[in-house]
């Protein structure tokens, strides 16, 4: 029996990157959904596993983790020798290669989250659930991710991946936001030669195919 829980649903892109992470390490885990249109994220009962009240929540018998890049590294680090041993930098791969990933994650989320999931939410979630777009914030936000996505598209002119030759958690984290992106202004990504290529390799992942396949399953 599984004794790692995550709480949320597979939609949220947050909790998917957990989601993707898991599947990478091959780590059983049990999804356990939050109603957050019943409140159920705002429970004392919530509140004690992510003091925020957002998701994922993460639980296991040694700890309970919220933030979901931090999530991440704490299964790449409790199960060194499951699945992708490379997620982290290898353990093999010495100061240099897990700083080079430690980088790229802080790049993903200082430059490439905001102005990504300011898209998303405009983009995705605002006609979901009933909300006014805002084209200046979808102007301004689009150009703001085009910027980062150029320096992107040199790194990657480098590199097979942001981290080096292996695919690593600094790829993984991008999947989430892209995936939607991709479905809406699929150009932002596929114009540019590098970070086209380098779409089309991590989301055709065994891992993130699971993700998605969890996410079009309709929720009860």
């Amino acid at each position: 029996m599984t004794s790692v829980t995550v709480y949320g649903a597979p939609f949220s892109p947050a909790v998917s990157r957990v989601l993707a992470c898991l599947y990478e390490k091959d780590v059983d885990f049990k999804l356990a959904p939050v109603d957050m249109a019943k409140g159920q994220h705002k429970s004392p009962d919530f509140l004690k596993l992510q003091p925020f009240g957002q998701v994922p929540a993460f639980q296991d018998e040694l700890a309970t983790v919220f933030e979901s890049r931090a999530i991440c590294k704490y299964i790449c680090n409790k199960y060194p020798e499951k699945g992708n041993q490379n997620l982290i930098g290898g353990r093999d791969g010495g100061l240099l290669a897990r700083t080079s990933v430690d980088q790229w994650l802080e790049a993903e989320g200082q430059s490439f989250n905001p102005p990504s999931s300011a898209l998303v939410f405009q983009l995705a979630f605002a006609p979901m659930f009933g909300f006014k777009q805002d084209p200046a914030a979808i102007e301004q936000n689009e150009a703001k991710l085009a910027n980062v996505l150029d320096v992107y598209d040199r790194r990657l002119g480098e590199s097979k991946f942001l981290a080096g030759d292996d695919f690593t958690l600094a790829d993984l984290v991008h999947l989430p936001n892209g995936h939607i992106l991709v479905s809406k202004k699929e150009d932002l990504f596929l114009s540019r030669k590098n970070v086209g290529r380098w779409w089309e390799e991590i989301s055709a992942r065994p891992s993130w195919k699971k993700v998605v396949e969890m996410q079009n399953v309709p929720q009860s």
